[in-house]
């Protein structure tokens, strides 16, 4: 489900984020807020699974990981009710430096989210400090440098997902602008990915899991192939695959994260003997029963609705279709 969200809710986030640089006039804005309007909100869904997920499986992870965490989550959860809110306020009133005001809340509620979530993985990665007694971080001890970086490259590998996404709703100008933009964010793209993954291997413990079995070193293999995928796609001027390519960064990147972590879900950086692990935090056996059920009901509708209103939404948004005089409608 957290890979599932970024994916569609990551070119979301790019996108919000390229918006300015993107858009040269307010005809523009309105283009690029109509390749997100119809979507954005479904993509909601899947992060509110997660957090529904969590509690229902691993209630003693969600509990220790809201509280330990509760500033990340407060301001993460702030942006994105902010977000949706600038997208609809933007055109209630037409008064000087009303759409100016809600365009730029509507860019920093796009990059805060994309950036805590970098933060909230990297400290995952790092472990957090907390024993028997309980937790002794602060928000500041947070904001380390290796969930800094994670933060940042989060950030940009979003930024090169929602240009390329872009450059696949619209038409003209915007497109090319689009593409062009992802060729020069692939290049800081690399450069952090390849810090990060130094990083880690040094400062984490996610490569124990790899030494259990040398195969698993694929993963994080096929996420660095699909980086330079990305780039030989835009040389190929093929933006779909490209895409598809950056789509694949996510998927490896993040399945390679929890790879490592498992079978931990919050690993303690004091002692490990406290690690909160997928057996000591799950949820009853029954409850567990309740939720597997659960899943193999709703989990293909979630899917079905996903698929259907992306179906419904295929189409480009033409430049000559947008009015620059009436509501975008989003």
């Amino acid at each position: 489900m957290w890979v599932v969200y970024f994916l569609l809710d990551g070119f979301v986030l790019g996108a919000g984020m390229l918006y300015p640089f993107l858009a040269k006039d307010s005809h523009d804005k309105k283009i690029l807020l109509k390749t997100i309007g119809p979507v954005w909100d479904g993509n909601e869904v899947w992060l509110i699974m997660v957090g529904a997920g969590t509690f229902a499986v691993f209630p003693a992870a969600y509990a220790l990981l809201f509280s330990y965490l509760y500033p990340v989550f407060l301001l993460l959860l702030f942006a994105l009710i902010v977000r949706g809110v600038s997208i609809e306020f933007r055109e209630e009133l037409f008064v000087r430096g009303w759409r100016k005001t809600w365009d730029g809340v509507f860019v920093l509620s796009s990059f805060l989210p994309a950036f805590l979530f970098g933060v909230l993985f990297g400290n995952l990665f790092l472990g957090l400090p907390f024993d028997a007694i309980g937790y002794h971080g602060s928000f500041l001890r947070l904001l380390n440098g290796y969930s800094l970086l994670m933060g940042a490259l989060f950030v940009l590998l979003f930024l090169v997902h929602g240009s390329l996404y872009a450059s696949l709703k619209i038409t003209g100008p915007l497109t090319h602008t689009a593409l062009h933009t992802a060729r020069r964010i692939w290049i800081p793209l690399v450069a952090v990915m390849a810090i990060v993954l130094v990083l880690t291997s040094f400062t984490t413990r996610l490569g124990d899991s790899y030494r259990t079995s040398y195969a698993l070193i694929t993963v994080p293999l096929l996420a660095v192939l699909a980086l330079i995928a990305i780039r030989m796609f835009l040389a190929a001027k093929k933006p779909f695959m490209a895409f598809v390519s950056s789509s694949a960064v996510i998927l490896f990147f993040m399945t390679s994260g929890f790879i490592g972590l498992f079978p931990n879900l919050i690993p303690s950086s004091i002692d490990a003997s406290h690690n909160l692990t997928a057996y000591n935090a799950s949820a009853s056996p029954y409850a567990l029963k309740i939720m597997l059920i659960t899943s193999f009901i709703f989990f293909p509708l979630v899917i079905g609705y996903t698929i259907w209103a992306y179906y419904v939404f295929r189409e480009r948004i033409k430049a000559e279709e947008v009015s620059d005089e009436t509501s975008s409608g989003y």
